[in-house]
């Protein structure tokens, strides 16, 4: 089978190219800070609570029409600026947050060099980020929400309405909002179409553990939820 792979929205095999996913079963490198203490054996490790970035390369070829295509696809790499997501048909349940590392070293073959095989590497977020995990739930007060996965998940909340969410004890309060708020607890921000409204919020951003998360709210609003599953 053919494997694609997706950056920033576009599938590259509108280039001609295609894939193999060889290196793509990696896993980031946890970080950590390790201390000598004098007159102790070993070193003392203290975990910083966050994983490094990890590289993700993929070997890829094109095997038609290589000059036009080549010369699109590098145009349209070149356009890309920051993170965006990549996904491969390798794992279709998940996605990256990625930014192309490094330029692209290319090496022809064939007759008059319609051919050429190449590697894109990637910089990216140490998170595979599940796509179930992206679509916005309307959870009741005293609903249950469950995380499948082994790491705190930092969702995006929709709130309506004036009033307050608390969610394992930890307490957002909102007033004074348009339409609606959204609490992005990955960022730390509160905004409304572009907005900010960081002043008509208090309390801690909560995130949703491993199992079970009771969520309860009140005042006259609803919630919506994307919770942002991941993982590793």
């Amino acid at each position: 089978m053919i494997q694609t792979l997706t950056i920033g929205g576009r599938n590259l095999a509108d280039f001609g190219v295609y894939i193999s996913g060889e290196g793509t079963y990696n896993a980031p490198e946890r970080s950590i800070t390790e201390e000598v203490v004098p007159g102790r054996n070993g070193s003392l490790i203290i975990d910083n609570g966050r994983y490094q970035n990890i590289e993700v390369s993929y070997p890829a070829f094109i095997i038609r029409d290589f000059p036009r295509n080549m010369a699109g696809l590098r145009s349209y790499l070149a356009s890309l600026s920051g993170y965006s997501r990549l996904e491969d048909s390798y794992h279709p349940d998940e996605y990256r947050m990625a930014a192309l590392s490094g330029g692209l070293d290319v090496k022809t073959s064939g007759y008059m060099n319609r051919e050429g095989k190449f590697t894109l590497t990637f910089n990216c977020k140490p998170q595979r980020f599940l796509r179930s995990g992206e679509y916005a739930i309307p959870v009741k007060s005293g609903a249950t929400v469950y995380n499948p996965t082994l790491f705190d998940a930092k969702p995006l909340i929709r709130v309506y309405g004036n009033g307050s969410i608390t969610v394992n004890g930890e307490t957002m309060e909102w007033s004074g909002s348009s339409e609606y708020v959204d609490i992005d607890c990955d960022i730390q921000d509160c905004y409304y179409m572009g907005a900010n409204m960081n002043s008509y919020v208090t309390g801690n951003f909560p995130v949703l553990s491993p199992g079970n998360n009771v969520i309860v709210f009140t005042g006259s609003t609803s919630v919506r939820i994307t919770p942002r599953w991941w993982i590793l």
